[in-house]
């Protein structure tokens, strides 16, 4: 009973994995390279966003084979994790988001195609994700715990806002994301939920607030301090999971949500 990573920028390798062995899964939609691992005795099933090196940028990641790929191994429940701007002026840089909430207004794929695995009509596992909360909030509990006993500032709660990429935002756009209640911004965390909750999968994201987005604050964020920061997420992540990973009961987690099946 595995449980799947995500990571992003700066954190190609996850921290604290041992004994990985590489999958090079083909999927209906594409290869994914999955590692797979134990990080604090638990098997645990990683996936780098982005590639060594930064191979892919946000508009070339395939979620669907990302998903896919995570599903067919065995993850019977999902963390992602994700470097993101801050929208809100009071998020402190350098601070975890544990996010109960999701702006995604365009639900669309880095190609432009709808986010969703019901591609094939009259397909027999064709459904609609109904959506309470995005999140699985017992899941998100357990890694607020963990960064508390790892000694890291988090946020309990906030509203994340998908982006597209690869361009960052104008000001105008942020402020029209700030009025929706949006917290923190990145561009690719957005299609990991909606296909984890298409296939029924628990599901949590946790952030690390980097830099504040476009016209937050009256000076930018120097390109030197986002990068110092971007490098300091993975050193973050890493501990919170080190810390969660063992708390975690997959068998007591329910999915975000209720995915409504048509039966012919």
């Amino acid at each position: 009973m595995a449980i799947g990573i995500i990571t992003g920028s700066a954190a190609h390798s996850l921290p604290g994995i041992e004994y990985a062995v590489l999958h090079d899964v083909e999927t209906p939609y594409g290869a994914a390279l999955v590692s797979q691992g134990t990080v604090s005795g638990v098997d645990v099933l990683h996936i780098s966003r982005h590639g060594e090196g930064h191979a892919r940028l946000s508009n070339h990641v395939n979620h669907r084979a990302n998903i896919w790929a995570l599903a067919e191994l065995g993850a019977r429940a999902v963390i992602s994790c994700t470097a993101c701007g801050a929208v809100e002026r009071d998020l402190t840089l350098g601070s975890l988001i544990f996010f109960d909430d999701l702006h995604f207004l365009s639900n669309r794929l880095p190609d432009g195609s709808l986010c969703t695995f019901s591609t094939e009509a009259g397909h027999h596992e064709r459904a609609h994700w109904i959506i309470g909360p995005a999140y699985c909030d017992d899941l998100r509990k357990v890694l607020v715990a963990a960064a508390q006993r790892a000694g890291i500032h988090g946020r309990d709660g906030g509203c994340y806002g998908h982006v597209d990429g690869p361009r960052f935002n104008t000001a105008s756009e942020i402020r029209t994301l700030a009025s929706a209640g949006v917290t923190a911004v990145s561009q690719t965390a957005g299609p990991e939920a909606v296909l984890c909750g298409e296939s029924e999968i628990p599901f949590a994201l946790m952030g690390y607030a980097t830099d504040y987005a476009n016209g937050v604050s009256e000076q930018p964020t120097p390109i030197e301090e986002l990068s110092r920061l971007m490098t300091s997420s993975a050193a973050a992540f890493g501990a919170v999971l080190g810390q969660a990973l063992p708390a975690i009961d997959v068998e007591a987690l329910t999915p975000p949500g209720v995915v409504y099946r048509f039966h012919d």
